[in-house]
């Protein structure tokens, strides 16, 4: 069933993290992250840190609820999003480093679902409301991942190699962006708010495309790179069951969140 409210989503993300350390499940590495990102989320809500905190949960539910609901649809063995599909599939596969699995996810979450996400919640001449805290959540989600990220080398000692750096927008492992995936999320939600039904579904179809051939592009990199992955494998954790726990139980930092009470540029 689909969450109703953010405590159900957290709820629910802690059901996938316990299953999957129970299990040994690369599967919770995603969920871990995400967890504390919906906990962000949820704790900048109680502190009215939104334009909307009422509106603000409703995206992060039902952003959330594309999620759980293709999460559950691999599960049950049915055909996913393809993004989804890629990322899940991926986590059968133990040659993966850490960091690829959780970008898999994040390609998959902000470049396909937060786009769709925002046009359920601000349907029609409505989105444009929607802007400052649509960029609010992308900045916790970056926030949190590469925090998530830069203290990654508990889990991978030679993670270095890859030379990512937390302030670093473009990883030289996959060049891939979370500024430009928010942006790229923004055109397709206003894409989507002013197409008919016919050209809502083409441009579904044309999306997912795209980005599972992304997710693809992340999951098997260029030859040089994967020879660095390899070393850096050697040496990565081996227990998806203590990865998990790790990546929900990093050493939390404080940040200051601040929400934009500017004009959004358009």
């Amino acid at each position: 069933m689909a969450a109703a409210n953010i405590d159900e989503v957290l709820s629910a993300l802690q059901k996938i993290i316990g299953e999957s350390i129970n299990t040994r499940d690369r599967i919770g590495y995603f969920a871990a992250m995400y967890y504390r990102v919906t906990d962000k989320v949820k704790q900048g809500i109680q502190a009215n840190e939104f334009e909307d905190g009422a509106r603000m949960e409703k995206l992060d539910v039902a952003f959330a609820n594309r999620y759980l609901e293709a999460f559950s649809q691999w599960r049950m063995q049915k055909q996913a999003s393809g993004p989804w599909q890629v990322a899940f599939d991926a986590t059968e596969k133990s040659s993966l480093l850490v960091v690829q699995q959780l970008l898999l996810g994040i390609n998959a979450h902000i470049n396909f679902d937060l786009g769709i996400a925002a046009v359920e919640v601000a349907p029609g001449n409505t989105l444009q409301s929607l802007r400052r805290d649509f960029n609010s959540i992308n900045d916790i989600l970056a926030l949190m991942t590469y925090q998530v990220i830069s203290e990654i080398n508990r889990i991978s000692p030679l993670f270095s190699l890859i030379g990512w750096h937390a302030t670093n927008y473009e990883s030289v492992l996959i060049q891939f962006s979370i500024e430009n995936a928010r942006d790229g999320a923004w055109a397709f939600a206003e894409n989507l708010s002013i197409a008919s039904e016919e050209e809502y579904q083409a441009l579904l179809l044309k999306r997912e495309a795209g980005i599972k051939k992304l997710a693809e592009q992340l999951a098997k990199p260029a030859f040089m790179i994967r020879i660095t992955h390899f070393f850096i494998h050697l040496f990565e954790w081996r227990n998806p069951a203590k990865i998990v726990r790790a990546l929900q139980g990093l050493k939390k930092k404080v940040f200051h969140f601040a929400v934009h009470k500017t004009q959004t540029d358009e």
